[in-house]
């Protein structure tokens, strides 16, 4: 095992915050395995790359020797996570959290090593415990600690309905990491209060406190809000290739590093040699194909990678493509939006009218093909190549508008 030093430089790589540092070099420099846990709530069926942020940084522990245990909320997930919302999270059936667990099986060990995985549920000691341990656990912890979390906070000043379940979850979340010994619990940074307690429960059992590894929240295609499902602006890790590729060539320049140091598996060194080499002239749209390519490669198999690259090239940069092409990400209704309303965001048109008139003419063509009604409408999804005329292009990814 290397040294804590060495493993220190490893583990800051992408970290928003450790607490506390100290904490950890101490556990690393013992030389044997950390327990290292991270919880899931089987919300939906299907990850996405927001999601292996947190599933990298465990690898990374699996890489310098270290045991992960992907937690999965099944107890949790039935209470729903309030963090971050401004209503009470619907709660999940018991049928719908099985369904989705086990396709997080299915998910997650395209990046985690099965050997050094432990997939654990949290109703196996929460079930166990019964509504008088659960009483006990609310008793070690106050209404006014709560109310510290923002959220909640917010919340309670605002007068917006609070229910008493939704106070369970963090002291459900912190017991787990008293069940399974945690030594460190990874979660995001609007996770940050949840994990913290876990360090006081664990210190009320007398347990040492786990040490809190925080990820920041993956931006989704739009560069702004974190990648959701119910945003419309994610990659899923169960895409196709090509879509998956597509996507991934859809961020912007500045995000594409963003991407590179928390999903890439490429030394940091490495990065920096990219990032040179493009200061120094190299066509970023180069550099962010070999993004695409990992990543694709990882999800689908060595090789999907070029092969999606290759098709993505055929269709939107040989003949009369040019080589750069402006990209937009417009915000439409989750049931899609017409195309003419398309072209005028995307800047090819004056006006939704004057786009319908291009369209009428045959000067308009999407993905290649010459477009023959004003009548399409397109879904969230894309990259999209619009073209009017000989000159005019942009590749468009469009995301559903958040709910209201």
């Amino acid at each position: 095992m290397r040294s804590a030093a060495e493993q220190m430089v490893e583990l800051r790589r992408g970290a928003q915050e450790i607490l506390l540092e100290a904490d950890l070099a101490r556990k690393l420099g013992r030389g044997k395995p950390l327990v290292v846990k991270a919880g899931f709530d089987p919300t939906a069926p299907d990850l996405h790359l927001g999601h292996t942020v947190l599933i990298n940084k465990m690898r990374q522990f699996q890489v310098l020797g270290h045991d992960v245990v992907f937690l999965i909320g099944d107890f949790t997930g039935m209470i729903g996570d309030p963090t971050g919302k401004n209503a009470t999270r619907p709660r999940l059936t018991p049928e719908e959290v099985a369904a989705n667990a086990k396709t997080y099986q299915t998910q997650i060990f395209k990046i985690l090593d099965p050997d050094r995985t432990r997939i654990d549920f949290n109703s196996r000691w929460m079930n166990e415990l019964g509504a008088g341990g659960l009483i006990r656990l609310a008793s070690q912890y106050t209404v006014a600690r709560i109310l510290e979390r923002d959220d909640f906070s917010k919340r309670y000043k605002g007068g917006q309905p609070i229910a008493i379940h939704e106070f369970l979850y963090p002291l459900v979340q912190g017991y787990d990491s008293v069940a399974l010994k945690a030594d460190v619990e990874l979660g995001g940074t609007d996770q940050k209060f949840n994990l913290l307690v876990g360090r006081t429960l664990q210190e009320t059992a007398g347990q040492e406190p786990q040490v809190v590894l925080t990820m920041p929240l993956l931006e989704g295609l739009d560069g702004v809000q974190k990648m959701s499902k119910s945003l419309g602006n994610y990659i899923g890790i169960a895409d196709a290739p090509d879509d998956m590729f597509g996507k991934l060539m859809s961020i912007s320049d500045t995000l594409m590093w963003r991407y590179f140091e928390l999903l890439s598996f490429r030394p940091l060194t490495d990065i920096a040699t990219l990032k040179a080499a493009m200061t120094a002239g190299r066509n970023p749209r180069d550099i962010k194909f070999e993004l695409g390519v990992e990543l694709v490669d990882r999800f689908h198999g060595n090789g999907v990678g070029v092969r999606a690259r290759d098709e993505f090239v055929a269709r939107f940069s040989e003949g009369a493509v040019p080589t750069e092409v402006p990209e937009r990400v417009i915000e439409i209704d989750p049931a899609g939006a017409k195309i003419g309303s398309v072209l005028k965001e995307a800047q090819l048109a004056a006006s939704a009218s004057a786009a319908n008139r291009l369209i009428d003419q045959g000067g308009v063509r999407v993905n290649g093909e010459r477009l023959g009604s004003r009548e399409l409408t397109l879904p969230p999804g894309g990259p999209y190549l619009l073209q009017v005329g000989k000159r005019g292009f942009a590749a468009v990814t469009l995301i559903a508008k958040t709910p209201i």
